[in-house]
């Protein structure tokens, strides 16, 4: 157990800090190119869904989102336990703790960085869209934040657009039009789950020596 809170408790450090850095230095929307690369880039956004900037549904949505996020969470806890009594093997704990650090993550921007900052993007009841806002936030007093609880959104900024350029003239269709590859925005949690989840397919035989078992 200890190993699962550590793992927790690293990743859950370096996603905060770097999310509470962007959203307390940058403008929305604001880029820089990181190391002076073109294709590693800081770039800040935030969104009100899922990983990778996608989402669905309006503020309902989100509600079903965090609701079923913190459901994964004590649906893990639980597995844990189970497979700590059975003896599991590092192949299946290590990456079951990143997946899960990074659905921690996601889940407490969502939960309370409405509460914790004067600013945000956040959900206009009338139009029934997320809207934007300038300036950069501040951290505010818990409870004097822009929004109310379960209303925040949450902040992404790693961007590595390997290819940014625009299909030549002479291609029917596409021709003239923008081609960027890789295009989502996104946080150290969406990495951690994503690299959580690749290590567990690459190790699958491992980690479940005798299938899947749950």
């Amino acid at each position: 157990m200890k190993k699962i809170i550590l793992i927790t408790f690293i990743i859950l450090l370096i996603d905060q800090f770097s999310k509470i850095y962007i959203k307390t230095h940058f403008f929305l929307g604001e880029s820089i190119n990181v190391f002076g690369l073109n294709w590693f880039k800081l770039t800040f956004v935030e969104n009100p869904g899922m990983a990778y900037g996608l989402h669905f549904g309006g503020l309902w949505g989100k509600y079903t989102l965090i609701i079923l996020r913190i459901v994964l969470a004590i649906g893990m806890v639980m597995l844990f336990k189970k497979w700590l009594k059975e003896g599991a093997s590092n192949y299946l704990i290590i990456p079951m703790s990143m997946i899960f650090a990074g659905a921690i993550g996601n889940v407490f921007d969502g939960i309370f960085y409405g509460l914790i900052f004067d600013s945000g993007t956040f959900y206009d009841a009338a139009s029934e869209t997320w809207v934007d806002y300038s300036g950069v936030s501040k951290l505010v007093p818990i409870g004097q934040g822009y929004s109310d609880l379960m209303k925040g959104c949450v902040v992404d900024m790693l961007h590595f657009p390997l290819v940014d350029t625009t299909w030549p003239d002479w291609i029917p269709i596409l021709g003239g039009n923008k081609i960027e590859f890789f295009k989502y925005i996104f946080n150290v949690a969406d990495s951690s789950i994503t690299v959580g989840a690749l290590f567990l397919y690459i190790f699958r035989k491992k980690a479940f020596p005798n299938g899947l078992d749950f």
